[in-house]
């Protein structure tokens, strides 16, 4: 069964089924300046920060993303969805879907299924383990958007690999 083009979805039990022999992930917190990419193995185990992006239009970006997943063979994408501390939905919540269905979309996107997850404290947590590591905070600000993907997808994958669904 192949994966479903154009499905973007919330829910992690939808998107694990449409991916049903597993396979690679790419990990994206969405910026207003930067995408952070991470990637994760196929067996969804554990997730490594990549590269960050410029963000620009979207189809530098959806070229830039499309090697990306073409070189690491990706069968999904998990998009960090930046909700309110209440769960509400604002505006960045809201670029980050319609940031989503593009990428989904067989015609002008990628065809990949899309995860959104929700991504509140990921940046805290990102910076958090930095510091531990004794990361200077300049190299903390170049590489802080990857780290943060790194965090949304494994919160992600350890839903997909056999949390709770």
């Amino acid at each position: 069964m192949a994966a479903s083009p154009g499905l973007v979805t919330e829910d992690a039990a939808e998107f694990r089924s449409a991916l049903p022999l597993g396979g690679v992930l790419l990990g994206l917190d969405l910026g207003t300046k930067t995408i952070g990419t991470a990637i994760c193995d196929a067996g969804w185990a554990f997730a490594t920060a990549g590269k960050t992006l410029s963000k620009g239009k979207f189809t530098r970006d959806r070229a830039a993303l499309q090697e990306l997943c073409e070189t690491r063979s990706a069968a999904g994408i998990v998009i960090g969805l930046p909700l309110n501390m209440d769960g509400s939905a604002g505006p960045r919540a809201q670029a980050s879907r319609a940031f989503a269905r593009n990428l989904a979309s067989a015609q002008n996107g990628l065809g990949l299924p899309v995860l959104l997850w929700d991504e509140r404290w990921s940046t805290t947590a990102a910076e958090r383990d930095m510091i531990a590591q004794d990361t200077s905070r300049r190299k903390r600000a170049e590489r802080i958007d990857s780290h943060a993907a790194a965090v949304i997808l494994q919160g992600a994958i350890d839903r997909l690999a056999g949390g709770i669904l």
